[in-house]
């Protein structure tokens, strides 16, 4: 079974959503035989790379609130974050253009790394004090490189503004397409849609009736072909 995760690193409900829906994958009785591909969505698509700004800034103007109410989002965030064993800075942090992140991610999907790399994006720009924005590729190349992979491919996918480009423009054209309007979007098998950072309940529920709807194998027979069994394999005779 395939779990696709539609997200975007500057998502905080992303970040606790992924430890929730892997608290229920890690108690799914299948968890070995579901691969789960994390798909991109930019919650600010149309901003310039080089546009930074702090996070309760950015929500102030976005949402037409006061700071303080920014501030106090920010702060039950933390709370929800930290119900879910994760750290969560409520001040200090900053936000900007996620794009080059996710053309990464296309790359370590390649490489098979791609949720260990957004695992550590996720802390980067939630936990560390370090800006994930402001410090420009090499301090992606740096998280690259803890998520296993190679500094000066890593390098290269950067210094090419088309290397992936493609994969989460398709990526973003079929999360409009699946009616997907906000993050994070979990969709199970391509039959069933979980949309926001559900309790784990909601996704062990998704994931086990998912699971039991399941067409079985149907096996088509040939009449005899040779096989190899746990008692060896058949020898022809002629």
């Amino acid at each position: 079974m395939r779990v696709e995760i539609w997200s975007d690193i500057a998502c905080p409900w992303c970040y606790v959503g992924k430890a929730r829906f892997e608290k229920a994958l890690g108690a799914f009785p299948h968890r070995d035989q579901v691969e789960v591909v994390h798909r991109s969505f930019e919650l600010d698509p149309h901003r310039a790379k080089d546009d930074v700004q702090p996070v309760l800034t950015m929500l102030a103007t976005k949402y037409g609130m006061s700071e303080a109410q920014a501030q106090a989002g920010e702060k039950n965030l933390g709370t929800q974050a930290a119900a879910e064993g994760l750290d969560y800075r409520t001040q200090g942090r900053d936000h900007g253009n996620t794009f080059d992140m996710h053309r990464l991610l296309h790359f370590a999907k390649e490489q098979g790394r791609q949720d260990r790399l957004i695992q550590i994006l996720y802390r980067a720009n939630f936990a560390e004090e370090r800006s994930l924005f402001t410090e420009g590729d090499e301090r992606l190349v740096e998280l690259a490189v803890e998520a296993g992979l190679d500094a000066e491919a890593v390098r290269t996918v950067l210094a090419d503004p088309a290397a992936y480009a493609d994969a989460v423009r398709a990526d973003e054209r079929e999360a409009a397409e699946l009616g997907a309007n906000g993050v994070p979007f979990f969709v199970l098998d391509r039959k069933y849609g979980v949309s926001g950072a559900q309790p784990a309940e909601v996704f062990t529920q998704a994931l086990t009736q998912a699971w039991g709807e399941r067409p079985p194998l149907k096996l088509i027979e040939d009449g005899g072909a040779e096989a190899c069994g746990p008692d060896g394999c058949a020898v022809p005779q002629n």
